[in-house]
């Protein structure tokens, strides 16, 4: 009697659940400036070992370190991914998600499909920009408004005087904007288009602006794990784009970052920095994302190659040329973490040791026994660099059971100093401030 195919589907997952390798590495040894890089474990079937996403039960928040407090900033949202505040204290959230592709076939695209979906990440898009407004200062926006509406997978925001620029999945488009405004109506009048197409495999695009106001810097991630799809499906991908909004022209900036999400400039040196996801299917402990300053021309080795001159051998044919000129990342933040937001702290609200230090927004691993990620942590620096391992700003995103409670994305900082995290799967914004009690 042939089996229904919800029950196949099921067992199949459980089998995969249950094969792939485990993580044989201390804890933190994946982690900081010297991180440890074992040798490549390709397994027959790919570890899979997703959180499945469940929710926030009532009256339950994240867990904060010593000292802090935390606090639904916004409920009720629709998969949101992205924060940015403006100016005078309103919040833009992107709720988003992928772009409709088309189907593709194969079991690893079978497995992609499941893992997304048991994540979280399979609704679809709102392709919405919703503002956020807290009038009366308690830390809990009262407003909410849908600010910008019917665009195309929107991520990153960026405003350059009076022009809101917003990322949508294939351009970045721009808008009028003057402050105080709850929604804006015009066209979006496209700036400059960015990689997209039908396959699209890392949709997501970043923007941050030039600190003079000419510039804009885009993250355009890979369309594929290792170029399995050929190299002439990575034009202008894995990399940071500059974009002249004089002219509207584009270059590369760098290269070689798989997936790059989250861009800041850190206070201390004024030079860009990113968090980048790096590649899968070679082990649990293979490859540590990272954060790492950007060099105007650098490469930074994917595909044939990670943390410097670690040959993958997957990659046919191999680039031994590029492989010798590919930077060594600055810092590891641990192996599938999947790294997505970033935010240097500039404020004095929070206590004195995260002044000028990084927060970054780990969305959690899919790829990887024990798991990894599913927290929010703080990187301290001291003169411009990491210093130190990370330390636990945020956790509680995973209960007892193994399930979601939801999924920490992109971070940002409010006027008042508080840290404001984007809640993909429990459809909530969170605030991070002291702790008064």
């Amino acid at each position: 009697m042939r089996k229904p195919l919800p029950f196949m589907c099921a067992g199949a997952m459980l089998l995969l659940a249950a094969c792939g390798d485990k993580s044989t590495l201390p804890a933190g040894a994946d982690m900081g400036s010297q991180p440890t890089l074992k040798e490549p474990n390709k397994t027959l079937i790919p570890t899979v070992h997703i959180a499945p996403a469940k929710g926030w039960p009532a009256n339950t928040t994240p867990v904060p370190a010593p000292g802090l407090a935390v606090n639904a900033f916004a409920t009720a949202l629709d998969h949101p991914r992205w924060v940015y505040v403006l100016p005078n204290g309103d919040v833009l959230v992107a709720e988003t998600n992928a772009p409709q592709r088309p189907a593709k076939s194969g079991i690893g695209n079978w497995v992609t499909g499941k893992v997304m979906a048991r994540a979280g990440a399979g609704v679809p898009s709102a392709n919405r920009i919703s503002l956020l407004r807290d009038a009366d200062g308690d830390g809990v926006a009262e407003l909410k408004r849908v600010f910008l509406k019917d665009l195309n997978s929107p991520f990153g925001m960026a405003l350059v005087g009076d022009t809101l620029y917003v990322a949508n999945t294939d351009a970045v488009v721009r808008f009028p904007y003057k402050e105080g405004v709850t929604e804006i109506l015009d066209k979006p009048q496209q700036v400059a288009p960015l990689p997209g197409g039908p396959l699209n495999h890392h949709w997501t695009k970043n923007i941050i602006a030039s600190k003079d106001g000419t510039k804009l810097y885009a993250t355009t991630g890979s369309n594929s794990n290792v170029a399995e799809n050929g190299m002439d499906q990575e034009k202008d991908r894995a990399a940071i784009l500059e974009i002249d909004l004089a002219s509207g022209k584009t270059r590369v900036f760098a290269s070689g970052l798989r997936n790059p999400n989250g861009m800041a400039w850190q206070p201390e040196t004024g030079v860009l920095w990113t968090v980048v996801n790096e590649r899968d299917l070679i082990g649990s402990d293979l490859v540590p994302d990272y954060l790492t300053s950007v060099k105007d021309g650098g490469f930074y080795g994917w595909p044939y190659s990670y943390f410097g001159k670690h040959v993958d051998a997957r990659v046919k044919p191999p680039r031994p040329d590029l492989v010798e000129k590919a930077i060594v990342p600055d810092y590891a933040l641990g192996a599938h973490v999947a790294a997505l937001g970033l935010a240097f702290y500039e404020g004095s609200l929070l206590p004195g040791q995260y002044r000028n230090g990084a927060i970054v927004g780990n969305h959690g691993s899919w790829n990887r026994k024990p798991r990894s990620g599913y927290n929010v942590v703080f990187v301290p620096f001291k003169d411009g660099r990491p210093n130190g391992k990370p330390v636990d700003m945020l956790t509680g995103f995973v209960n007892q059971d193994g399930e979601a409670h939801g999924r920490p994305v992109g971070v940002a900082v409010d006027r008042k100093g508080a840290v404001l995290v984007a809640d993909d799967v429990g459809n909530v914004i969170w605030r991070v401030a002291p702790d008064a009690g």
